[in-house]
């Protein structure tokens, strides 16, 4: 596996020709033409000189208040001295108006993010007179208190000597001794909860606390009612939920007695998980949560901060940081096999041909960075070897569905050298890639048939996230991958995704998006998948999804649909217009057929009028999801390579009309 860092500043490529079409006399099609042009140019250069491309992943304000909170744990504080100001300055400059931390851009104030911020800016030297802090007590009194904020903030207070370890739940240690055939097992767990929760036992189990100085302490956040944070029954009688609090609270019971028979063996077996997960250059799972956690697993059983692993892992972390200008922020992930592959395709799309020196550097580097290793996914599926891609720079153990569909579309329309084993490491992938094909059809992200329900009934789970069953957007990635490299549509497995699909659709004809703001999202990547395979595209029910597709454009042109359609699903396909999705609608509409359709005009007036005069897009809001009603994410290239996509594969279909 190469080992590329993200070190290099962009470069620019050699460009083709700034009109692919010629000159044209039709005054629309000129300006679609000079938009496609510019926003190519302003790909080109953005990429790295390695070949890939990659832009921040924005979340929300826990990440980095918790890059606060794990210096404080380890004593570090002086290694990041001379940036702390600029933590604190980007903890302030992404307070709202209301006085809190949000999950998303102009979404309600979030009282975990909130208590997190607070906390963190508090331990930076920001007065809790300060105006900004008094808004924010307020806006956490107002949203009912400490005792209604996540689980994992809970944690943070109580690793902060704030709160009480008696008010978390139970996380025993000895799950990681539960036989793979059990019910409740890790690896029923999706790929991101196991990576967070094997080291979080090890943390739990020894229940450390780093008392905060009292200059910096935040008792003012706790109200007499805050006095008992621990999980709540939701409603009376016999259900799951409150058998899980029952269990937590026996096992709460027998811990007070001391005697743990099968500690000492645990704790063995979920440290030679967590060592066995790190990536030779530090990372662990590819994600903050896991990265945080396993850190301070390792330096609970002793090993000293400047023990190799652990100074790859701090490395790690530093590779998440970003900096700018008086501004520090730490992501919770990094996205450049997904960037670079989603570019690639994007200008192909655009005409750029698939010899183009930049296309096949960004093809080359991505072949490079195939996954060699059998991850967590073996233990569900046994006996096939790897093939796939992962979303980061180096995550071996976890290469997903959307990634490994997405780069082996732009690997078929690339024209690498024939000694490069382009065919032979495709062919690796689509193996790997069927064989993660869920029971009914549809493909998940990272594992296979992961739908133990009962797993996000658990106390500890109240993010609603422990799961990574199959959704339709994955599914029709997937389907529009195996249309376009040609794949036999009479295979049965495509059918059984086809089934899944159609399954899955709403009565009013759209889909749910797993991965990205919400059901334009997974409207757009069921119609590319259905379209590339060959369904008939006139059938009732899809003509029902054009209707929903035209129902929800807004009156300037765009699409656009906001994070709380997944709390409120009444509210799906509406929200202020924003390039990226106006970009997925737009490409819905020509797989549609609906190309001379006005709707589809007037989606592409909009992105042209939106358009910078360097080529690029701007958007505020999040488009992107992690935890559906809990975590999303802001792409910073979605609203790049989106729009350039849609208004080319809108020009190619009008071309091929002509």
């Amino acid at each position: 596996m190469e080992s590329t860092e993200p070190s290099s500043p962009p470069v620019s490529g050699s460009q083709p020709s700034s009109n692919p079409e010629g000159n044209n006399a039709d005054p629309g099609i000129r300006s679609l033409d000079a938009a496609i042009a510019a926003a190519r140019d302003h790909h080109f250069s953005t990429q790295y000189e390695e070949g890939y491309w990659v832009e921040e992943l924005e979340s929300n304000a826990t990440i980095t208040s918790e890059f606060v909170f794990l210096q404080h744990f380890l004593g570090i504080e002086d290694r990041y001295r001379d940036r702390r100001d600029k933590l604190r300055n980007y903890l302030l400059s992404i307070q709202r108006e209301h006085g809190g931390w949000d999950l998303f851009y102009s979404g309600p104030p979030d009282i975990s993010a909130t208590i997190e911020a607070y906390t963190a800016l508090k331990m930076l030297g920001v007065s809790p007179h300060d105006p900004a802090m008094v808004k924010a007590r307020k806006v956490i009194a107002d949203l009912g208190g400490v005792r209604k904020a996540r689980v994992f903030t809970k944690i943070f207070l109580a690793l902060l000597g704030q709160s009480s370890w008696d008010d978390v739940p139970v996380m025993p240690v000895e799950l990681i001794l539960l036989p793979n055939w059990f019910y409740f097992n890790i690896y029923e767990m999706s790929s991101w909860s196991r990576g967070t929760v094997v080291p979080l036992t090890i943390v739990y189990a020894h229940q450390p606390v780093w008392p905060l100085p009292e200059e910096v302490s935040v008792p003012e956040l706790f109200t007499p009612e805050d006095q008992d944070l621990s999980i709540k029954s939701k409603g009376p009688g016999l259900n799951w939920p409150n058998f899980f609090l029952w269990v937590d609270k026996t096992l709460k019971s027998l811990g007070t007695l001391g005697w743990r028979p099968l500690r000492k063996t645990a704790m063995r077996k979920a440290l030679r998980w967590t060592l066995d997960h790190q990536e030779p250059e530090g990372d662990f799972s590819g994600i903050q949560p896991a990265m945080f956690n396993s850190i301070l697993a390792l330096h609970l059983l002793g090993y000293p901060l400047d023990h190799p692993l652990l100074v790859k892992a701090f490395e790690a972390v530093d590779r998440f940081l970003i900096e700018r200008d008086d501004h520090l922020l730490l992501q919770a992930c990094v996205s450049p096999l997904w960037d670079t592959a989603i570019a690639a395709n994007a200008l192909m799309d655009s005409g750029v041909p698939g010899d183009h020196p930049s296309v096949m550097q960004a093809c080359d580097w991505m072949l490079k960075k195939q996954v060699t290793k059998r991850g967590d996914w073996r233990f569900k599926n046994p006996g096939t070897p790897a093939g796939g891609w992962a979303f980061e720079f180096f995550n071996e153990n976890y290469p997903d569905c959307d990634d490994t569909a997405e780069i082996l579309m732009a690997l078929d329309r690339t024209q690498l050298p024939a000694d490069s084993n382009k065919s032979r490491e495709m062919d690796r992938a689509l193996t790997w890639l069927f064989s993660m094909q869920s029971s009914n059809g549809g493909w998940a992200a990272f594992d296979r048939d992961n739908d133990h329900e009962l797993f996000n009934q658990i106390p500890f789970a109240d993010h609603g996230a422990m799961l990574d069953p199959p959704t339709v957007d994955v599914t029709g990635r997937v389907l529009w991958m195996l249309g376009r490299i040609g794949h036999p549509v009479d295979d049965p497995r495509v059918r059984r995704a086809i089934d899944f699909i159609y399954s899955e659709q709403e009565a009013d004809g759209c889909w749910w998006g797993r991965w990205g703001v919400n059901y334009i999202y997974g409207t757009w990547l069921v119609t590319m998948g259905l379209k590339s395979i060959g369904e008939d595209m006139q059938q009732p029910r899809i003509r029902k999804t054009v209707e929903w597709i035209e129902a929800h454009q807004n009156e300037d042109g765009g699409w656009g649909e906001t994070c709380d359609s997944y709390i409120n699903p009444k509210l799906r396909g509406q929200g202020d217009s924003t390039c990226s999705q106006t970009a997925w609608a737009l490409m819905a509409l020509v797989e549609l057929g609906e190309v001379e359709n006005e709707a589809a005009q007037r989606g592409v007036d909009y992105l042209i009028a939106q358009q910078q005069e360097n080529g690029s897009w701007y958007e505020d809001y999040f488009t992107g999801t992690g935890f559906p009603g809990h975590f999303y994410i802001r792409y910073h290239m979605y609203r790049q390579f989106f729009p350039l996509m849609a208004l080319s594969r809108y020009r190619n279909a009008r071309q091929s009309r002509a």
